[in-house]
């Protein structure tokens, strides 16, 4: 039997583990400054790892909208939704959701992570079949560890495999009661995007549900920036409002029934407090906001381009970047450290990203663009990592 102090023994071993292995993970505290950059320590750094691709967090019509909702409904929704934390607001804000994305309804979620681990149980059941990508985000694999069904993973966006896996599961007489394909429609390690169109005719072909995680790419990417999902006939588009969007929650995109389905079997939605006013404010002065952003969006998307051209000069992985997301792949996870490190000393915030969250030997740092960049700081950056990659301490 364990004594007392012996039963840490685990967690004190797995974290002494990680710290020799150089991924032991910390918190850093910091404060933002003017867009894009923050203080750490007292001082002022580039933030290139930063969600916040238009720049709206620090938007005026977020903080007045923001101020205006919590003045009118008070500091928090005091309930479940469908206990008496339906306030008006939340289907004022569905609404123009469902509008922008071209969908019958929308619902709203406290966050990406608890709408996926909750919604994809939901979706399915025991004698379902979940077919994933294999790069897809941590909340997709842990709802389709929650389902409890038989889970697939296609290679990395090959439609080939997954077709193959769609023809296995529908002629191979194993009752499937469904089939259900879940990706992403711009992967947030690796910045490159899903083919949704033949995902969509695969889907008609073998008469699957598809779910498209569109949090990277709402704000910034599809028709007038709503993301990629949208005109498309997608059957479940869960975005978040966390990341071009400047707040915080989540959506899911939807037809009526299955908006319907959601409110009456998904445990998160069922069981949590609703989003506090405040927060609804965000999200609905950003839907007003994102339409007319073509400006921003384009001067993203032209700095991204010049990023990735840059480094590919350079010698350095872009991964198969095509978006404002824009990997280096180092590969060891000390001298992604180092090069962290050394950027953070020349005013640049950009943390490596190290196993679990990439495969191991695939350490890298993502840098995340924002409008707010300047081309000057971009341009800095780039020259910052031709100096790493040509010195001795690469």
């Amino acid at each position: 039997m364990k004594t007392a102090g012996e039963k840490f023994d685990f967690f004190e071993k797995t974290l002494a583990g990680r710290e020799q292995r150089r991924l032991l993970r910390v918190l850093r505290p910091l404060a933002p400054a003017s867009p894009p950059e923050v203080l750490v320590n007292g001082r002022v750094l580039v933030n290139f790892s930063s969600n916040d691709y238009l720049g709206l967090s620090r938007h005026p019509l977020l903080l007045e909208r923001a101020a205006q909702f919590m003045d009118r409904f008070g500091a928090g929704s005091t309930g479940s939704r469908l206990v008496c934390g339906d306030y008006e607001i939340f289907e004022q804000v569905e609404r123009k959701i469902a509008d922008l994305k071209g969908t019958e309804a929308a619902l709203i979620f406290n966050s990406g992570f608890q709408a996926n681990v909750s919604m994809i149980p939901a979706l399915s059941d025991p004698s379902a079949v979940i077919l994933s990508d294999r790069l897809n985000h941590n909340s997709i694999v842990n709802g389709a560890r929650l389902a409890r069904c038989e889970v697939n993973c296609f290679r990395h966006n090959d439609l080939d495999h997954l077709a193959g896996l769609l023809h296995e599961a529908r002629n191979r007489n194993s009752g499937h009661s469904r089939i259900l394909i879940i990706t992403e429609s711009v992967f947030s390690v690796d910045g490159d995007r899903s083919d949704l169109d033949r995902l969509v005719s695969l889907s008609r072909e073998y008469g699957a549900m598809l779910m498209v995680d569109d949090a990277h790419a709402t704000g910034v990417l599809g028709e007038r920036g709503m993301g990629l999902t949208c005109g498309r006939p997608v059957d479940i588009a869960m975005g978040t409002f966390s990341k071009a969007c400047g707040g915080f929650g989540a959506y899911v995109a939807c037809s009526r029934m299955l908006r319907d389905y959601l409110i009456n079997c998904c445990s998160g939605f069922i069981y949590s407090t609703g989003l506090p006013p405040a927060v609804l404010g965000t999200i609905d002065a950003a839907l007003d906001l994102i339409p007319s952003m073509d400006a921003e969006r384009e001067r993203l998307h032209g700095n991204a381009d010049f990023l990735r051209k840059s480094l590919k000069e350079q010698g350095w992985s872009t991964a198969s970047s095509t978006t404002h997301i824009v990997p280096v792949i180092v590969g060891e996870e000390s001298k992604t450290l180092a090069l962290s490190k050394f950027l953070e000393n020349h005013g640049i915030l950009a943390p490596a990203l190290r196993p679990p969250t990439v495969e191991p030997g695939q350490a890298r740092i993502r840098f995340s663009l924002s409008s707010s960049h300047t081309r000057a700081q971009v341009e800095s950056l780039v020259r910052l990592l031709g100096q790493w990659r040509f010195s001795d301490d690469s």
